[in-house]
C-alpha cells in the first residue's frame, strides 16, 4: 500500500516502488486502486475478506491512499506511473459528500476510472442495523440503548432517500448521537468486521467487480450445454 502526501508528483524513485507492488497484484494486468484515506482502505479490506480471502490480499499491494477527496491527484499519479501506455490500470473510490455528480468525474485519462459512492461516504454503507447490535455487543445495557439509537438515526434499509442524505461520519463520529450515548464513538471499522457477506449493499458488490475487473480476478461464468440424446 503506498501513501504520498502534500506533494502532487510523487519522486522516480516512489513511482518505481509503488509500480513494483502494483504489478505483484496481478499476474494479468497492473491495477492502481486510489482510496480517500486509511480508514477507507480498511473497511475496504475487511469487506474483501468477506467475499474472498485472495481478493482481500490482493488490496494492499495496489492501494494508493490519497490524503483526501483529490481525483486530479490520483489522475497525475497515475500518470507519473506511466499510466495506459505503461500497461496500468487504474480506479478512483471516492465519497460523494455534498458534491455533485459532475464534480468527481475526471474524463479523458485512458486506463483511469472512477468510482463516486451514491451514498455521502464510504462509512454510510455500514448503518447495518444487526451489524450495529453485534458490534455493541449484549453487555450491560448496551444492547438497548443501541437499539434507541438506531430507531431514532439509522433509517430503515429500503429508505435508499434518507441513506443518501444521512451524514454517517457525523452519526457515528465523536460528537455524533451514538457517542454522547454510548460514550465512545462507533468504528465503522470496527461495525464493517461484524458484517456479513449477505449484508453488503449493492454498490460495494458493484465496486468489487470493478476490482477484480482491474485485478484480472472476475470469477467466469461457465455455461452448461445440455446436448440432445437424439444427436448422441
Amino acid at each position: 500500500m503506498s501513501r504520498f502526501g502534500p506533494s502532487d508528483q510523487p519522486s522516480k524513485r516512489r513511482r518505481s516502488k509503488t509500480r513494483s507492488r502494483v504489478g505483484a497484484a496481478s499476474s494479468a494486468s497492473e491495477f492502481v486502486l486510489y482510496v480517500e484515506g486509511p480508514r477507507d482502505h480498511d473497511i475496504l479490506r475487511i469487506w474483501a475478506r468477506r467475499l474472498s480471502p485472495n481478493l482481500a490480499r490482493s488490496l494492499d499491494p495496489c492501494a494508493v491512499i490519497l490524503g483526501g477527496r483529490q481525483p486530479a491527484r490520483a489522475r497525475e499519479h497515475f500518470r507519473g506511473l506511466g499510466g495506459e501506455a505503461a500497461g496500468l490500470r487504474g480506479l478512483v473510490v471516492l465519497d460523494r459528500d455534498h458534491h455533485r455528480d459532475a464534480d468527481h468525474v475526471i474524463e479523458g485519462e485512458p486506463g483511469l476510472e472512477f468510482f463516486t459512492w451514491s451514498r455521502r461516504h464510504i462509512e454510510s454503507y455500514v448503518l447495518v442495523p444487526d451489524a450495529i447490535r453485534r458490534f455493541v455487543g449484549r453487555e450491560q445495557d448496551a444492547a438497548p440503548r443501541a437499539d434507541r439509537l438506531i430507531v431514532d438515526h439509522v433509517p430503515a434499509p429500503s429508505d435508499e432517500a434518507a441513506h443518501r442524505g444521512l451524514d454517517a461520519k457525523r452519526l457515528l463520529g465523536n460528537k455524533g448521537p451514538f457517542a454522547r450515548a454510548m460514550g465512545s464513538p462507533l468504528s465503522p471499522a470496527g461495525i464493517a468486521r461484524c458484517m456479513r457477506a449477505e449484508e453488503l449493499h449493492p454498490d460495494v458488490i458493484d465496486l468489487y467487480d470493478r476490482i477484480r475487473d482491474g485485478l484480472g480476478m472476475r470469477e467466469r461464468h461457465c455455461e452448461v450445454v445440455r446436448r440432445d440424446p437424439t444427436f448422441s
